[in-house]
């Protein structure tokens, strides 16, 4: 990160790597730690200047731009601590992008009481990288395939791709209940809002955006069911909420998730959301050739499926 707080204007040259990003975001993340609203006060007032001339926070800036910042003083109260440095399981690499298979419990970045996440962890490991930015996001408890990319012309054709349905992305969830149909469209809108404790929740409403789930039965057994699914829009929470709508909450989930069941969960051994994205299929960002990744169950979920087989064998035995 650059020093901003000298008494003297900085000059920022743009790089590839910074071509095509918006003014008002290249600044929020060179100069870490400043508040949004004095980040767009300078750029109102005039005091950020892009080859000398004024410009909107919308600007896009191009290779070989330079920038002039006015100095810029972080308070030190508000410097995070480093992340520690991490590298992940890796699933594909290339020079366009990584993708990686997420643990559970590791949220993708820092914010809303979390330091840092994977992406700030993959940057501290691999200080060589000049640019690794999150093409997507999994919630914290979701484990599996994650895309980072390593070029801005990467990023912005995988934001492309995730937006527009060119990306197929299959989860594996276990949900309460019995699951009866091979195959199911679910479409239900969904509307975020915040609780009176300012938490992040999802609802169906008619007043949501739309929303497109398939979801297809590998497995029933006498109380839970293992499905995958499809999802055809990428809305938050939205495997979550639909599925628990329906009847059938995931397995372990805190928010949506039938609170009852979960403590017993908790008690045979599950002690997580079972949810996890198992597959991804994708023309590559740059070459446009098709890949296909694919995250096997972690351990602890697999094991868990193997205990609720065990379970449904004994004629007589304990349903959890």
């Amino acid at each position: 990160m650059k020093d901003l707080s000298k008494d003297s204007a900085t000059l920022l040259e743009v790089g590839e790597a910074s071509a095509g990003q918006r003014i008002d975001n290249f600044l929020l993340k060179v100069a870490k730690g400043v508040p949004k609203s004095h980040i767009y006060r300078i750029l109102r007032s005039g005091e950020v200047r892009v080859n000398k001339g004024r410009i909107s926070a919308e600007y896009r800036l191009r290779q070989g731009d330079t920038i002039r910042v006015p100095p810029i003083r972080v308070s030190q109260a508000t410097a995070k601590p480093a992340a520690p440095a991490r590298e992940f399981a890796m699933v594909f690499e290339d020079d366009a992008m990584i993708v990686i298979d997420k643990p559970a419990g590791v949220a993708v970045h820092g914010g809303s009481g979390v330091s840092f996440g994977v992406i700030e962890q993959l940057r501290r490991a691999r200080p060589e990288a000049r640019f690794l930015e999150l093409a997507h996001r999994l919630d914290r408890e979701t484990s599996g395939l994650l895309v980072v990319a390593k070029k801005r012309s990467a990023l912005t054709r995988l934001h492309d791709l995730f937006r527009d349905g060119g990306i197929a992305k299959r989860y594996l969830a276990l949900v309460k209940g019995r699951w009866k149909n091979p195959l199911q469209h679910v479409r239900l809108p969904l509307h975020k809002y915040l609780t009176d404790e300012g938490e992040r929740r999802v609802t169906v409403s008619d007043e949501g955006k739309q929303a497109h789930s398939i979801v297809r039965l590998v497995a029933r057994w006498r109380n839970f069911s293992l499905v995958e699914v499809e999802l055809k829009t990428g809305r938050t929470h939205q495997i979550r909420v639909h599925l628990s709508h329906l009847g059938f909450p995931l397995a372990g989930d805190d928010k949506y998730g039938d609170f009852a069941l979960n403590r017993n969960l908790q008690k045979a051994g599950l002690k997580r959301m079972f949810l996890h994205a198992a597959r991804l299929s994708l023309p590559h960002p740059l070459t446009g050739v098709a890949v296909e990744l694919e995250a096997a169950l972690p351990a602890e979920l697999a094991g868990f499926l193997a205990r609720i087989d065990a379970n449904e064998a004994r004629e007589h035995g304990q349903a959890f």
